[in-house]
């Protein structure tokens, strides 16, 4: 039997990227017939107060005024956003039904990381924008998916347009790690139901699964998959990316930050790589 992707959710706030993510939410969802839960990330009045800096009472109350006004402002926007995209990408407005496409719009008092890690933990799939590098915007909501979670997160690039059959060609990042293993279980949805998959390797961890062992795994799953090896030399990132592209994948699937995230942040690695210069969609797994 083949597995389920039930439920998908997609933290939003007033930054522009939320429609280009939740066009790549609905492709998947009209595919699995799984609902798309969008959490509107409402600031919380105390976090928009200057840090370090006392404030008189009654400044203090004029801030938290003034910031709700505006809070209210962006979450009626926002919500007449979402009722024009939900009808435009086809998905009914309701509560989850089982084995029907649609969406829900709700609010979080908050901060976005908190809402991922509240909300993404009873997710199949957790939607982000791809971070911003110039602006910095982006990659504590990427963290927090990656490691608040533990469910697998799909980093969505910015596009034109999102093809329905999102996901038809799949190309998995492996080397045996930890990290790739749980991508590889996490992402089995998507994996068995793909078109093609292709396995891109440049070798194993010591005493890790190979590649081909991979293969005559997903095998037994139905699934048909042939190896893409090549060197290990150089930027295994970019390779990986450049592999896929030649391939024709449309998403790849891979275990993220096998070094620290601080330490890739700052020194740069493989997933560091991916995450700044992919554009296809990415399904991460830590």
């Amino acid at each position: 039997m083949a597995c389920a992707l039930h439920q998908i959710t997609l933290p939003v706030r007033g930054d522009g990227k939320g429609d280009n993510v939740f066009a790549h939410a609905a492709a998947i969802a009209k595919r699995f017939g799984a609902h798309v839960q969008v959490v509107h990330c409402r600031p919380a009045a105390q976090d928009l107060m200057p840090y370090g800096v006392v404030v008189p009472n009654f400044l203090r109350k004029q801030l938290e005024d003034v910031s709700r006004n505006m809070a209210d402002v962006t979450e009626e926007t926002l919500r007449d956003e979402f009722t024009a995209l939900a009808e435009k990408f086809g998905l009914p407005v309701q509560l989850p039904a089982r084995g029907q496409a649609n969406t829900s719009f709700l609010e979080y008092t908050g901060k976005q990381a908190d809402a991922v890690r509240h909300y993404g933990r009873l997710a199949d799939l957790i939607c982000v924008p791809k971070p911003e590098k110039s602006t910095n915007l982006g990659y504590n909501t990427l963290k927090s998916a990656l490691f608040s979670s533990a469910r697998p997160v799909m980093m969505c690039p910015e596009v034109e347009a999102v093809a329905p059959d999102l996901g038809r060609h799949v190309c998995i990042g492996w080397n045996g790690s930890l990290e790739a293993t749980r991508a590889l279980a996490m992402a089995m949805p998507l994996i068995e139901a793909a078109e093609a998959v292709t396995i891109l390797t440049a070798g194993q961890d010591t005493h890790a699964t190979s590649a081909e062992e991979l293969v005559n795994y997903l095998d037994v799953r139905g699934v048909s998959a042939r190896i893409n090896s090549f060197e290990k030399d150089g930027n295994v990132g970019r390779k990986l990316l450049d592999h896929c592209a030649s391939e024709g994948g449309d998403l790849l699937v891979m275990g993220a930050y096998h070094d620290s995230y601080e330490r890739e942040s700052i020194f740069g690695g493989n997933t560091q790589t991916v995450v700044e210069a992919a554009e296809i969609p990415i399904v991460l797994a830590h």
